[in-house]
């Protein structure tokens, strides 16, 4: 059974129909990368996903359970098994680091605090960022506010963690970093993981399976290597960026 199941997802802003009938699935443990030209609504897809915004038409099943037509009280015992990393990292300036790992924690009233202040130090040590609780996001550099947002995502020990745009705005050398991260947390933690990229390293570099978003509908499937030998047009532009920085397609980076 399918841990995600989209079918026929339809949504429109006014007269701009964005998607146009979605039908995707994510499997239990893979590592899916969605790609896509800017504005054929990648983002919109990840917070239909998120119960952020509501399908106009289709259906969502999570885990066997129809969640289509959930009520937002309903969506908060989904989304504790649903971990989100933003563009944008998200992180709230106003609290030191340790205060925006635990953020989530705390709201669920859970664990204790001491509990709490364990597992914070516990998710940034796996992204390499130990002993930061004390410092504020102000003072941190864009690929260590990248890593923070990840701490916090994985904090919460997520079933599904999806990832908008995570490299976005990164140098190399941090783009490198976070993929190697990713790909350390999946295989750590277990996690079903969900990429949204321009970035080709990450397609190509710790991908499983590579869909293809584009006239509102998911028009190409398959596994990197064979997008990686496809002729297919609409891939040229994204397979030219991939070529130029990477020989061939690989399962796991570093």
């Amino acid at each position: 059974m399918p841990l995600y199941e989209v079918s026929g997802v339809v949504k429109s802003f006014g007269a701009h129909r964005v998607l146009q009938g979605v039908d995707l699935v994510i499997k239990k443990g893979e590592f899916l990368a969605i790609v896509g030209e800017s504005g054929t609504g990648k983002s919109l897809l990840a917070k239909i996903l998120l119960g952020l915004v509501p399908p106009d038409e289709g259906r969502l099943v999570f885990d066997g359970e129809d969640i289509t037509n959930m009520k937002e009280r309903e969506w908060v015992r989904v989304r504790q098994r649903i971990g989100v990393l933003l563009q944008s990292s998200g992180l709230f300036d106003s609290m030191s680091v340790l205060d925006n790992v635990a953020y989530g924690l705390r709201e669920q009233r859970v664990l204790d605090e001491t509990a709490i202040v364990k597992r914070v130090a516990e998710s940034l040590a796996m992204v390499a960022l130990p002993g930061v609780e004390a410092m504020q996001p102000a003072s941190l550099s864009g690929g260590m506010r990248k890593r923070v947002a990840l701490a916090r995502a994985i904090a919460m020990r997520p079933e599904v963690l999806i990832y908008d745009g995570p490299t976005e705005g990164l140098d190399p050398i941090n783009v490198g970093r976070v993929n190697r991260l990713l790909a350390g947390l999946r295989r750590q933690l277990g996690v079903t993981t969900v990429v949204i990229t321009h970035q080709m390293e990450t397609v190509f570099g710790v991908a499983d399976r590579v869909l293809m978003l584009a006239d509102g509908k998911i028009v190409i499937e398959g596994s990197p290597e064979s997008l990686w030998h496809s002729d297919d047009p609409r891939l040229r532009p994204f397979l030219n960026i991939a070529r130029a920085v990477m020989r061939e397609p690989r399962h796991s980076i570093g």
